[in-house]
């Protein structure tokens, strides 16, 4: 029991603040606040009283200067709080407005493909609209929609068939040159054998000297030139055009371009290998022809720039000795008659005939 009455008077002495005896002076005490207020104001009063009229209060530089410290860390503080909500705000702005340009500008892009793609195609369009309205040929316009993978040919198909005309064998031209010809026509799509591939034959002759051969592919990117006779004057660089026979291509049209000739060491013909002035991966548009119209390309295109460029820009006329060589032989053949079996040929040396007249007009 004795405990317990231990514990109430501990209670009692400290009160139920849980504070000592020492802690009692810091408590808060009205009167004591006043009494320190008065001793200090007092002093400051007085020295106050005995100021000048015209000076300012004592008081008021430590106050300005203490207030003016104050003002500037707070403006300082408020500056720095208001830029970085401002430069967080800009951010929050700039990534906003910098994923809307974004898509802007991926329309943008997207449009001005459209409209490169569109332009290239009107210049395309322009290119075979011009071309047809130009030529006495009847020409069908089809556009490529698709494309054989096979290894072993190399063959298109075209939207057109045969509720459009489209017949076996019938030539697939562009304005460049020569792609094919139809090879088997359905109801609305057709399948174009192009020239390089290896079951094509296509007529033709040497544009320079008219030598004629058989042209057939051999690669993706060759050709072969074949049945060439062993005397034909062929020679790299000269241009291969269409024959016009049987009236599938018109006359002249350009088909590739010699790149070798080579004459075997027997037999009666050479071998020749040529580029196709037209590449059947990169065809959009082709013109199917359904009349040549018995148009010949060497005469009408020759000295224009209009046309199969490769004509009369990229196969330039023989120089000025083989021309006056050929003329010569075909002004033999036109003009001269025949010679006799007893005859010298005309290949006969020029000094050797004069020889011969000469001993003539002794004898």
């Amino acid at each position: 029991m004795e405990s317990p009455r231990h514990f109430v008077t501990v209670n009692t002495v400290y009160g139920h603040k849980g504070c000592g005896p020492a802690m009692n002076f810091f408590t808060f005490d009205l009167r004591k606040a006043l009494i320190i207020l008065v001793v200090v104001a007092l002093p400051l009063l007085s020295i106050n009283m005995k100021r000048n009229p015209g000076e300012d209060p004592w008081y008021q530089k430590p106050f300005g200067a203490t207030v003016s410290v104050i003002q500037g860390g707070f403006s300082s503080f408020t500056s720095g709080v208001r830029s970085t909500t401002s430069m967080y705000l800009k951010l929050i702005g700039i990534k906003r407005e910098n994923i809307s340009l974004q898509k802007e500008n991926e329309v943008l892009r997207a449009n001005l493909g459209a409209l490169q793609e569109l332009k290239l195609e009107n210049e395309r369009l322009s290119k075979l609209l011009d071309f047809k309205r130009s030529t006495k040929m009847v020409l069908l316009a089809a556009k490529v929609i698709a494309r054989d993978l096979s290894l072993d040919h190399v063959s298109i198909r075209i939207n057109r068939g045969t509720s459009h005309g489209l017949k076996k064998l019938q030539g697939v031209i562009t304005v460049e040159g020569v792609v094919g010809y139809v090879w088997k026509a359905d109801s609305d799509s057709a399948q174009v054998v192009v020239v390089n591939d290896r079951s094509s034959a296509i007529d033709s002759i040497v544009q320079r000297t008219r030598a004629r051969g058989l042209v057939s592919g051999k690669n993706l990117s060759t050709c072969r030139l074949r049945y060439l006779e062993r005397a034909d004057d062929v020679a790299p660089g000269d241009m291969i055009v269409t024959s016009g026979l049987q009236g599938y291509f018109p006359k002249g049209f350009p088909i590739g371009r010699l790149t070798s000739v080579r004459k075997t060491d027997y037999g009666i013909s050479q071998e020749a290998e040529l580029q196709p002035v037209v590449n059947p991966a990169n065809l959009e548009e082709v013109f199917v022809v359904m009349n040549s119209g018995q148009e010949d390309f060497n005469d009408r295109y020759g000295n224009s720039d209009f046309g199969p460029p490769l004509i009369s820009k990229t196969n330039q006329p023989p120089p000025a000795e083989v021309a006056e060589k050929v003329s010569d032989k075909s002004d033999d053949k036109t003009l001269k008659p025949a010679t006799k079996a007893s005859e010298k040929p005309s290949t006969v040396p020029v000094d050797s005939v004069e020889i011969d007249t000469n001993t003539e007009a002794t004898q």
